[in-house]
């Protein structure tokens, strides 16, 4: 189990419970959408949650995904509210990023483009919250990311 995953687990699981709810309960509430195992799995951090499936569990709870995702230790550290800071990244640099790690990001990065009509291609500005969805995709923190996507020369010299 990554440290990640058993934090996002924890989250899940005080959710849950502060819906009143057992594994059962929301096995019987999503009329079996949502199987007791596969959820117990996701709280123990046994099983990863794709970014799709942690949104539709955030709707079913009826949170936004935000406040399932674990906290940004560096963010809190540094004073900045969740989903306040800023991370700018160099697209110009993507072909530099291993091919094996690329496609998520890429697709990611566009997405974003597409969502807001910023087609300039050369820098994007991303939220901590959409950081920390990327982050998913990657099965690692936030922060561990950052470190990421500084070794692969995608932080912008005007961002962080």
């Amino acid at each position: 189990m990554t440290d990640y995953a058993g934090q996002l687990g924890e989250r899940l699981r005080k959710i849950r419970i502060q819906k009143g709810m057992s594994l059962q309960d929301v096995q019987q509430a999503s009329q079996g959408k949502w199987k007791a195992a596969v959820v117990g799995a996701y709280e123990r951090g046994d099983r990863n949650v794709t970014v799709a499936r942690l949104s539709e569990l955030a709707d079913f709870y009826g949170v936004p995904v935000g406040e399932i995702l674990p906290e940004d230790d560096r963010a809190i550290a540094a004073g900045e509210p969740l989903g306040r800071r800023r991370v700018v990244l160099d697209l110009e640099g993507l072909e530099k990023v291993p091919e094996t790690d690329r496609d998520p990001l890429s697709r990611f990065t566009h997405a974003i483009q597409i969502q807001r009509g910023d087609y300039n291609g050369r820098v994007l500005t991303i939220r901590e919250d959409d950081l920390m969805a990327l982050a998913l995709l990657y099965q690692t923190s936030a922060d561990e990311l950052s470190r990421r996507l500084g070794d692969w020369g995608l932080l912008s010299k005007n961002g962080n």
